[in-house]
């Protein structure tokens, strides 16, 4: 298996129960209040991993192109992790992790438009019925 493959099965596999362990852990508090103690955790694991791989050596190697992307990434996963714990907080689980994962349907069409990846039918496919799926998981 491709270390790539065991990488995105594993991130599915966490982000699922992370949902889970998110919902009961907001259970009478504000939804802000439990996205701000998991991200003060997951910086502080992040920057021990960093520290522990020594990638910090390659800061001087980065130009602004990365800087500003790698900036506006960090912007737009706050506000898809804010958006999505007050969401988790108010809603049915199923319903907003569904519509969350649906994400990958924007992931697609920006993946053509920007790095003109190859538009080929099982991804059309695939990502019609991810949509399908989710409106059929959220249908009331």
């Amino acid at each position: 298996m491709e270390p790539w493959l065991l990488y995105a099965l594993l991130s599915m596999i966490f982000a699922g129960v992370t949902a889970i362990f998110a919902k009961i852990g907001m259970d009478n508090i504000p939804a802000d209040l439990g996205l701000a103690i998991r991200t003060a955790l997951i910086f502080f694991l992040v920057m021990i991993t960093a520290w522990w791989g020594k990638v910090f050596t390659n800061m001087p190697d980065m130009g602004r192109k990365q800087w500003a992307f790698l900036i506006a990434s960090g912007l737009t996963a706050f506000l898809s992790w804010l958006f999505y714990f007050r969401a988790l907080k108010e809603g049915p689980i199923t319903y907003v992790a569904s519509i969350d994962k649906a994400s990958i349907i924007v992931t697609l069409i920006l993946g053509f438009l920007i790095f003109k990846e190859p538009l080929k039918p099982q991804v059309m496919i695939g990502g019609g019925l991810i949509l399908i799926g989710m409106m059929v998981l959220v249908w009331k």
